[in-house]
């Protein structure tokens, strides 16, 4: 997901003149998915990234909504700490949220600097505790969302995103320490 509004925010940041009244439509998918991304951010001051919900051996057979499967079994929550890292997932949410704090910079300052402040806190878990979330989780993660890049892409990326949203140089270094 977090993939996801990283690109769908440097489509706004982009082509937001052009997209007319839809921009608000697209900023609601946004804002969608930083509400979630806040969430399960909520706990990183105590080393914790929420990263997966659902048991992907039990569920990717099964094509309907989450909401709809059959809730007798509770879904499993899956998260990355210091001890099990997970730095591309880490990486890839603090690139969504420095990405979507420059597309609500103008319409909800607040939310942008809150977006921002939970993206450099969570950066620095990335770089802080480095590791595979696909080693970490095991075949939870590995079967389905195995990195096979590793993960200083995405730390590459969020320290790309925070640079643009945030214009301190600290993440032009991070980059240049990363390469």
């Amino acid at each position: 997901m977090a993939f996801t509004i990283t690109l769908l925010s440097w489509s706004v940041i982009e082509f937001g003149e052009a997209m007319g009244n839809e921009i608000e439509h697209a900023k609601d998918a946004i804002g969608w998915g930083t509400d979630y991304l806040l969430k399960a951010s909520g706990d990183i001051s105590k080393g914790v990234l929420y990263v997966q919900v659902g048991n992907p051996i039990k569920e990717h057979p099964c094509w309907e909504r989450p909401e709809d499967l059959d809730h007798r079994e509770p879904r499993p929550v899956y998260s990355v700490t210091a001890d099990k890292p997970g730095s591309e997932v880490a990486g890839e949410t603090a690139a969504a949220l420095a990405a979507a704090s420059i597309v609500f910079k103008d319409s909800k300052p607040g939310y942008s600097d809150q977006l921002l402040k939970r993206a450099k806190v969570v950066f620095e878990f990335a770089l802080n505790h480095r590791g595979s979330y696909s080693q970490s989780l095991g075949d939870v993660v590995r079967k389905f969302y195995n990195s096979v890049s590793g993960y200083n892409d995405e730390l590459l990326w969020a320290a790309a995103w925070l640079h643009h949203a945030s214009g301190n140089d600290y993440y032009l270094d991070a980059i240049a320490k990363l390469r």
